[in-house]
């Protein structure tokens, strides 16, 4: 699934999964600088490095072709070094944006976009003009003001090498000798995966438990990294054989021919936490038409399969899925896990602290 985290070049096939932070637009096709010249058939939206630096693994140049094509209008990405954050701070300082809408925007990107600005980053759609949103899946909307629409989905898991440990049937698994100094995870204070795999251990042992829980998990050895990328790669290097990661694994493992026993995956306790991100609209556009024909496009059935495949995600609308040779390998839980907006808001970064805190006295 694209979301903004960067991916190494040994991994690059996976941008669709890397770690927080993106690098520089130079050499974008299409990005454009804060203070740009546009036209009112120009749409400009902000997104993360991966959703648009490969053609080959990643949808931003289908989707702009796409849009294009069927809307006469222009597409540019913008794409900024620190990403979704320097849209958040242009806001604190009354700067101009320079987008109008915004791909690939999580949860936790909107409470921080909240928490940290008095006017709002992000206006709500007029969703009556945004048809296709009646057709979102409910389990994936996380925003209760319709300022964001989920448009991108996968889950957080545990990818394993079967022919070194047997499946973590559960969480508690991971903490005992069969599976010691087996497991890579990519950190909670910095990384989306690493906060969703927080957020799934304290939906399961609770605000109070959690905390006795991860230190049974450092003990048993598990190995904190800076990032999804360092995680992964060090499992793609055999270092271990677990990884936090992707229950879309298998899709690429799949087309790609690779060995498919070093692609399993497990959903502890039949769980898996939502990985999910959506099209934002800036509250200070100026392009209201637009961006609904934008949103509206992003949610349309042809276009959630296509950008699924391309970013080896899932679908967030009903009437769309995955191509059927691919259905297969694009795993989902059993028992899938979400926390809501509201508390995501206020707990968030406080699990997160105190978890790093912890850590850091191991």
């Amino acid at each position: 699934m694209n979301h903004p985290e960067k991916t190494p070049r040994s991994v690059s096939r996976r941008r669709f999964i890397a770690a927080t932070g993106g690098t520089t637009a130079l050499g974008l096709a299409g990005c454009l600088g804060a203070n740009a010249p546009t036209d009112p058939d120009t749409l400009r939206v902000g997104t993360h490095q991966s959703y648009v630096d490969a053609v080959s693994t990643s949808a931003g140049d289908w989707i702009k072709q796409e849009f294009e094509a069927r809307y006469d209008a222009t597409l540019e990405w913008v794409v900024r070094e620190n990403e979704i954050n320097d849209f958040i701070q242009r806001r604190k300082q009354g700067a101009d944006l320079g987008a109008d809408a915004y791909v690939g925007l999580t949860p936790t990107d909107l409470v921080r976009a909240d928490r940290e600005l008095d006017d709002s980053l992000f206006e709500p759609f007029d969703t009556s003009k945004v048809p296709n949103s009646r057709d979102i899946t409910d389990a994936y909307r996380f925003d209760p003001q319709n300022r964001v629409l989920p448009t991108g989905a996968s889950y957080v898991c545990i990818v394993y090498d079967e022919g070194v440990v047997d499946e973590p049937k559960t969480l508690e698994d991971l903490t005992k000798e069969p599976w010691a100094d087996g497991l890579l995870l990519a950190n909670p204070q910095t990384t989306v995966t690493g906060l969703s795999f927080l957020l799934w251990t304290v939906k399961e042992y609770g605000p109070d438990g959690y905390l006795d829980y991860w230190d049974r998990l450092l003990d048993n050895g598990v190995r904190v990294l800076g990032s999804w990328n360092a995680a992964y790669d060090a499992y793609s290097n055999e270092e271990a054989p677990m990884v936090v990661s992707y229950s879309t694994d298998q899709v690429y493992a799949a087309s790609s021919d690779a060995d498919m026993s070093r692609h399993q995956i497990a959903f502890p306790n039949n769980q898996g936490y939502a990985y999910v991100s959506g099209t934002g609209r800036f509250a200070t556009s100026q392009k209201d038409e637009l961006v609904h024909q934008f949103a509206n496009f992003m949610l349309d059935a042809a276009t959630q399969q296509t950008v699924a495949v391309k970013n080896v995600g899932i679908p967030t609308v009903s009437d769309a899925n995955l191509p059927e040779d691919m259905q297969q390998y694009a795993h989902v839980p059993e028992n899938p896990l979400q926390y809501d907006y509201t508390t995501l808001r206020d707990n968030a970064d406080d699990w997160r602290e105190t978890l790093a805190e912890r850590i850091a006295q191991k």
